[in-house]
């Protein structure tokens, strides 16, 4: 019986894993432009980090992480997102104590969920994040949804929509906590058993529920809008005009929400408009949580940030027929014929490389004819044929694949040549 991969899984071979490669590097330059640093964290970390972390209402701790017991009886998951690891990598290595604040940094890696694969929607799928902890200034709300954005329009996307909202600081949050639970309580054996236990743990949960999307409660709940004091609508004014400043266009959504604990203020999504793109539109999703390191143990410390799913980014691309800048070609291929010829064209081709030039022979003893083929299938660029007759007069022929022309280089300058041709 063969193995095969594990649902919600996926291969991503050669051919695509460069787009991968291509978006993974696009997205860490514009971080590094907007100075925030790379972060790793571990894949496994301990399950009450997730449980303290996300929060022990959600779908992602109750029924999706990947949990399990390591050989000292210590309980472990595989992470499920990426704001926790960098909140306790933060508190662990004591960064609130760095001579630079904020503390910017971004990430990407695998995540594990298990939830039922759907197009876009894997078990394991790669993120990309950002956090800035620090500031609970509102241009920091602001560089992170432009930062977050810039990404998206720099891979070419041009069909989004960015949804903000804002949650509030505490007394605002604790107002409209209690009008939610007076909303849904005297009717809350209605809906699900889930939203039946959020009601006094966070009523804020049931918004989103998506089995009780259509309840009529839902159309009619109370705001946070109404709610915020006015501290929390003045921030929201500041983030919002220094977006415009910015040239960041954006919609006021006061139904979008971010149900843990420890958000506040600034929420906000991310959007595809793509036609065909599917009915799960959301790209990007973030907010800030001011609340969340003193939760992991640290300093009482302001953060924000955003996460977003790479295998939903490309789905996006494809949908608005973006075609990636990849440079599938090589700079030249080694064509051989004879013993002698072949041996002499091993040692060339590793000088080639060692010197920055991408380049590949042939390793199946194949007519010249086939190699010039296969020269074409990898798109060389250029290609160089050395025969006995012109090893005895220590030459090499050097084809432009692109013109035609072709000439004979000495082979003692031959790297070097070629080197000059491929800057």
């Amino acid at each position: 019986m063969s193995i095969q991969i594990p649902r919600g899984t996926q291969d991503i071979l050669p051919g695509d894993s460069e787009k991968w490669q291509y978006v993974e590097r696009v997205a860490s330059e514009i971080c590094r432009n907007f100075q925030y640093k790379e972060i790793r964290t571990p894949i496994f970390e301990s399950s009450e980090l997730f449980m303290r972390g996300v929060g022990d209402t959600t779908d992602i701790v109750q029924k999706e992480m990947y949990l399990f017991e390591d050989r000292g009886g210590r309980n472990l998951a595989l992470r499920p997102e990426g704001t926790a690891s960098i909140v306790r990598s933060y508190v662990e290595n004591k960064m609130h104590g760095l001579a630079n604040q904020p503390v910017k940094l971004y990430y990407t890696g695998p995540m594990f969920r298990y939830e039922r694969p759907q197009a876009g929607r894997y078990r394991q799928f790669v993120q990309f994040g950002a956090e800035a902890l620090g500031s609970e200034d509102p241009s920091i709300d602001a560089e992170v949804l432009s930062l977050a954005m810039s990404i998206y329009q720099k891979l070419g996307l041009k069909k989004l929509k960015l949804v903000i909202n804002s949650l509030g600081d505490l007394e605002s949050r604790a107002a409209h906590r209690e009008a939610l639970v007076n909303h849904f309580k005297t009717r809350i054996g209605e809906f699900c058993s889930d939203c039946q236990n959020r009601l006094e743990k966070n009523p804020l949960r049931i918004l989103d529920c998506k089995k009780d999307r259509d309840h009529e409660l839902m159309s009619t709940a109370p705001s946070i809008i109404d709610f915020l004091n006015e501290e929390s609508k003045n921030y929201f004014e500041k983030v919002q005009q220094y977006l415009t400043s910015m040239g960041v266009d954006f919609i006021v959504d006061p139904t979008l929400v971010r149900g843990l604990d420890y958000y506040n203020h600034t929420a906000f999504e991310i959007m595809s408009n793509a036609e065909g793109f599917g009915a799960i539109t959301t790209l990007c999703g973030g907010g800030r949580y001011n609340g969340l390191v003193k939760m992991m143990g640290g300093p009482e410390t302001p953060g924000i940030g955003f996460a977003f799913s790479v295998e939903r980014l490309l789905a996006a691309l494809d949908a608005e027929g973006v075609e990636l800048p990849i440079d599938q070609s090589i700079d030249c291929y080694l064509a051989s014929l004879g013993d002698e010829a072949k041996d002499f064209t091993v040692k060339l081709l590793n000088d080639l490389r060692i010197e920055g030039i991408s380049a590949e022979m042939d390793y199946l003893d194949r007519k010249i004819k086939a190699q010039f083929k296969s020269a074409d299938r990898l798109k060389a660029k250029y290609v160089a044929v050395l025969g006995e007759d012109e090893l005895a007069q220590n030459v090499i022929n050097l084809k432009d694949m692109s013109s035609g022309e072709q000439q004979k280089i000495s082979l003692e300058s031959f790297v070097e040549h070629l080197k000059q041709k491929c800057q």
